[in-house]
């Protein structure tokens, strides 16, 4: 098998750093391998990814040492263009993605620019969005999607291209649960019926593993910490030890005293007995919340006559509670969420904020006590620094004290020590946390988060999730708006399931994701602890509810 990509102690250095962001890199990759790329924030998984597109160093300079040989070629000794015909990229950023002024122009550009045939182009761009489930958006503009189906085009632009490598920046970042599972087995699809040479960059590992990987590299501080097959990483512990989340089932077995840490132990008497026991001795306690702080009550909204995006949507939210928004990409989160800070405005209905109508109140009024942290980090961001993004808030209100506060947020999201380095510097994922970070400063009562763990690892995940918990203890209101079936399972008291415009559920987490109906028509996933639990013969619910106060105490000890 032909050697396509390999690094030779290579070293990568960004102008405005210190420190290189990659060392001693040392790594094969064959013709027709399929590699997952893996490691915490900072670990410099992208910046490889950087490297091998040429995004380093033709849009982000810095310095080399050693050497990057791409099919024959050194990448950042040509040309984008010529890297482009051997390295084809689906980006974290969907915004920076896009180029066409409608997604089948958008999905058509490679081979408008490879000269296909008028009648050929038209065909690949129709079977590439029909196979992501976006033929039906053909002809509406980028800014018409959401997060999620943005990233389904790009999936369908990258299947026109005729490079024999194809790399893919957190595919699952944005995508609701079946949709992730479909964009994987989409990729594996390709790979199989191509024989290109795929690259995944990602770590939401209990997802992205369910399909077979040659292997996983793990980063650690810009070095290659592990390379190796993904069954003997879960061996000897890796994924946990450099900060990344193994699936929860892996989790359960271990938590039960279980070592054969595959779905095959489940079938055996004796670890079944585990189980039912772990599951027996642990307490399953609720707290309730009470006091209603914000209602909404029949509210309905349509961007045009001819589709009405919420239908009479109703629900409360208490003091101190955690919501999770649950639902496909397109099913009005995100709509519904801009609606209660008043970015949009109701058709009809009412919204009430301690028992007083919002009806008249302006954005800004309502942002005193309203804090929203939109999807795409982009699309907040203004300042050059990070102390300045966080500071901008605190001054428009006139608060004393602003580096301080602003000092105290960013330890809280992990960005202390990069507080005085240029946005243009930071991952997607870091870019969210600064976000986050801005709003947390404002001291809100109620906290809105459209994905806020989305480009997160899982170290950062759990220290800002605690946080999180911290805050709702203290009485905020928190609705998060997730694809994320683990942060709602674990984190939140309440989740909402919404589907084409209607709310479908409002349970606990564990019991809306122990509803196969429910799963499959508002294109959720279940966990594997609910597919555990089914091999084994007990209530998913059982199973969930006793693996969350499990782990909530585990986290008081």
């Amino acid at each position: 098998m032909d050697t396509v990509i390999e690094f030779k102690d290579f070293y990568f250095k960004y102008s405005n750093q210190k420190e290189p962001s990659l060392k001693n890199i040392n790594l094969k990759i064959k013709k027709g391998e399929k590699i997952l790329i893996a490691g915490s924030s900072g670990s410099g998984k992208s910046t490889l990814g950087c490297c091998l597109n040429g995004i380093i160093p033709f849009s982000k300079s810095g310095s080399f040492k050693g050497s990057l040989n791409i099919c024959g070629i050194t990448p950042y000794k040509t040309n984008i263009f010529e890297i482009s015909n051997h390295v084809g990229t689906v980006l974290q950023d969907q915004d920076g993605q896009f180029i066409g002024l409608s997604v089948g122009e958008d999905v058509s550009f490679i081979d408008e620019n490879n000269c296909v045939s008028k009648n050929k182009m038209i065909e690949n761009t129709k079977k590439a969005l029909k196979a992501v489930r976006m033929f039906d958006f053909i002809d509406s503009t980028p800014q018409e999607l959401s997060g999620g189906q943005k990233q389904s085009v790009s999936l369908a632009g990258i299947m026109c291209s005729s490079a024999d490598i194809l790399l893919f920046d957190e595919p699952l970042a944005n995508l609701d649960p079946k949709s992730g599972k479909n964009a994987i087995k989409l990729i594996s699809d390709i790979q199989k019926q191509t024989e290109k040479t795929i690259i995944v960059i990602e770590h939401r590992i209990e997802d992205v593993l369910e399909c077979n990987f040659d292997r996983v590299i793990i980063l650690n501080n810009g070095e290659i910490a592990e390379d190796n097959s993904p069954e003997n990483l879960f061996k000897i512990n890796a994924f946990k030890k450099y900060g990344l989340r193994e699936p929860l089932y892996i989790e359960a077995l271990k938590y039960a005293g279980i070592e054969n840490l595959s779905y095959n132990s489940l079938y055996e008497k004796k670890n079944i007995d585990k189980i039912l026991n772990w599951c027996n001795s642990i307490n399953i306690s609720k707290k309730n919340k009470t006091e209603v702080i914000l209602e909404l009550k029949n509210i309905n909204f349509a961007y045009n006559e001819k589709k009405e995006i919420l239908k009479d949507i109703s629900f409360n939210l208490k003091k101190g509670e955690i919501l999770a928004l649950l639902g496909n990409n397109g099913a009005g989160k995100s709509t519904l969420c801009k609606i209660i800070t008043g970015i949009e405005k109701e058709k009809n209905g009412d919204i009430l904020y301690f028992n007083s109508s919002l009806k008249d109140m302006s954005i800004k009024k309502r942002g005193e006590n309203i804090g929203y942290v939109m999807q795409n980090p982009n699309h907040m961001i203004i300042k050059e620094t990070l102390l300045e993004e966080i500071e901008f808030g605190l001054k428009l209100r006139n608060i004393k004290n602003t580096t301080e506060i602003a000092d105290k947020v960013l330890k809280i999201c992990g960005l202390f020590h990069a507080r005085h380095w240029p946005i243009s510097a930071l991952s997607y994922g870091q870019k969210k946390r600064v976000t986050i970070a801005s709003i947390l400063a404002l001291n809100p009562k109620i906290l809105i988060l459209d994905e806020p763990t989305a480009g997160q690892d899982y170290q950062h995940y759990k220290e800002f999730m605690k946080f999180i918990k911290s805050l709702a203890n203290n009485g905020v209101a928190i609705i998060l708006i997730t694809h994320d079936m683990h942060l709602a399972l674990e984190y939140c008291d309440r989740a909402i399931v919404l589907c084409e415009g209607k709310i479908l559920a409002d349970d606990t987490p564990a019991k809306i994701l122990s509803k196969s109906y429910l799963m499959e028509k508002s294109n959720l996933e279940e966990t594997s602890l609910s597919k555990m639990a089914k091999i084994i013969g007990i209530s998913p619910n059982l199973l969930m509810e006793s693996f969350i106060n499990f782990e909530n105490k585990r986290e008081e000890i």
